[in-house]
């Protein structure tokens, strides 16, 4: 990629998605699936994810001007997503280790960190992506990057249904973005809405869509890739690699398998 003169990447009029990650470890991840499957699968479905999402991104690159990364933490654990991401796909660490106001604090940290460092690169807008929606429609990926591009301040917010999001893009790194939230609760993406607000950002919203982190929903990931998505729902990515690791461990098949 060339890069500007004062040594950023020029990247100015193209849009960073990056996927907020953890090394793939059994034990470390996908923690909440451990009632319903084994670390080991829950890790397993955890690199699968991570497979779709980058090549996902991918995908919409082709409708716009996407490049992909993956967020990482922790620090030291880059060599362990090796061979598992779409090619192309880069890394930026995004541990929280950054100095942030005193009132954006735990996974918020992260977030702005990742921000931070691919705006430092020169994006023009940049999207944090969840890595629990490996079915997300690609439109709404390209929906996305074109919404940021367009002349005009604005945020785009994709909102999940249990009240988190999984998505949230911007054109600048505004930390009072991830202020004063209270993460892993239903009023995240709420409490991210009034934030905006608050600084004069108006808000795309995107469609809403499901994060796998429970029992419930990795049996309606089962069957939205075993062919049976309820219908007039928006077309899903067909995962492949997520379809491919249900079915090794026996869960794309009998859904029902799957534990409460």
């Amino acid at each position: 990629m060339p890069f500007a003169p004062d040594g950023r990447e020029a990247s100015a009029g193209r849009c960073a998605i990056a996927v907020m990650a953890k090394a793939p470890r059994p034990g470390k991840v996908k923690t909440r699936l451990h009632g319903a499957v084994t670390p080991g699968t829950a890790a397993a479905l955890n690199a699968a994810f991570l497979r779709d999402i980058t090549e996902n991104i991918g995908l919409a690159s082709r409708d716009a001007a996407i490049d992909g990364w993956v967020a990482y933490a922790p620090a030291g654990s880059a060599g362990l997503f090796e061979g598992m991401l779409a090619p192309g796909t880069r890394l930026v660490l995004a541990d929280g280790a950054i100095d942030a106001p005193p009132d954006v604090t735990g996974f918020g940290r992260c977030l702005l960190h990742a921000a931070q460092a691919l705006f430092a690169r020169g994006y023009g807008a940049v999207c944090l992506l969840n890595s629990d929606s490996p079915t997300l429609p690609t439109a709404e990926l390209v929906c996305a990057a074109l919404a940021l591009g367009i002349q005009g301040q604005r945020a785009v917010l994709g909102a999940a249904e249990d009240g988190g999001y999984y998505l949230l893009g911007m054109q600048a790194p505004h930390a009072h973005l991830f202020a004063d939230i209270a993460w892993s609760t239903e009023s995240v993406a709420d409490a991210t809405r009034a934030r905006a607000m608050a600084l004069g950002v108006p808000v795309v919203e995107l469609t809403p869509w499901y994060d796998v982190d429970d029992a419930a929903a990795l049996r309606r990931l089962a069957a939205e890739l075993g062919g049976r998505a309820p219908s007039g729902a928006p077309a899903p990515y067909h995962a492949p690699a997520t379809a491919a690791c249900l079915r090794a461990h026996g869960l794309l098949q009998c859904p029902e398998n799957v534990a409460e």
